[in-house]
């Protein structure tokens, strides 16, 4: 079958660097300790994606559409990847913003300011020049895919979204096939249900409708067990406070 735009599809991939063969990318966890990009808290393996909505690159989604299940091998060049390196994306930051945060700048060291990761790249008395173009801007890269399968069934395409998108696997879906409507419970909050709606909609529009249901968090069995021993302590505590009741008894002279 051919694939198309909003395609659910199951792949594995890894992507090298074209200067050095440097590989920065993989979902095979063999590759990644090979090469010494092992994550522990990654998870590895073959993932589900929609295709041309933006969970791959670019240059990777556009060569895709239009192919069949199987093995690839694609050159990406800078522009359809990460992107050319921009002056504008170089910024100067005073230096009393690094002694507020209570960091030492100095070249090469990676910082986050207002939500954005930055490279330091030069340290000149009070002025500090950090880098904001991703570190991959600028490089053509290769990629070594594997499209394994086409996805259909809906609660996985679902699921998928949550995991890609929101980090997040702890949702149970049910899918009425007749009505069209998919039913979510999970534990994320009511405000944020409408976008999460709105983006089920855009990318499977196979679905007609979406129902949530929240889910209470349980507490923790630890914090569970040591409210309750607290309680305990509380009890006894009281106890110990209160003091005997002494016996009157009569006194023979």
């Amino acid at each position: 079958m051919i694939l198309k735009e909003k395609d659910f599809i199951e792949v594995e991939y890894t992507g090298t660097i074209v200067d050095d063969n440097v590989v920065f990318d993989t979902t095979d966890e063999k590759i990644a300790k090979d090469n010494e990009i092992f994550a522990e808290n990654a998870k590895y393996g073959p993932i589900v994606v929609c295709l041309g909505m933006g969970h791959l690159l670019k240059g990777l989604d556009a060569y895709l559409i239009g192919k069949k299940e199987g093995k690839y091998s694609v050159d990406i060049k800078d522009v359809d990847a990460f992107g050319k390196k921009s002056a504008k994306l170089l910024k100067l930051i005073p230096m009393k913003f690094f002694i507020k945060e209570k960091i030492r700048p100095y070249p090469g060291l990676e910082v986050e300011i207002d939500g954005k990761r930055g490279l330091v790249r030069n340290v000149s008395g009070g002025r500090i020049i950090v880098d904001f173009n991703h570190p991959l801007s600028s490089k053509d890269l290769k990629y070594d895919v594997e499209v394994k399968r086409i996805v259909t069934d809906m609660d996985e395409k679902v699921k998928s979204i949550f995991k890609l998108e929101l980090n997040f696997a702890d949702i149970v879906t049910k899918y009425d096939e007749k009505a069209k409507v998919i039913t979510i419970t999970s534990v994320l909050p009511e405000q944020i249900h409408p976008q999460l709606e709105k983006r089920v909609l855009d990318l499977i529009p196979e679905i007609k409708s979406v129902k949530f249901i929240v889910k209470k968090q349980e507490q923790p069995k630890e914090k569970t067990e040591k409210a309750v021993s607290k309680k305990v302590e509380n009890v006894e505590s009281k106890k110990e406070a209160i003091p005997p009741v002494k016996e009157e008894t009569d006194k023979k002279e």
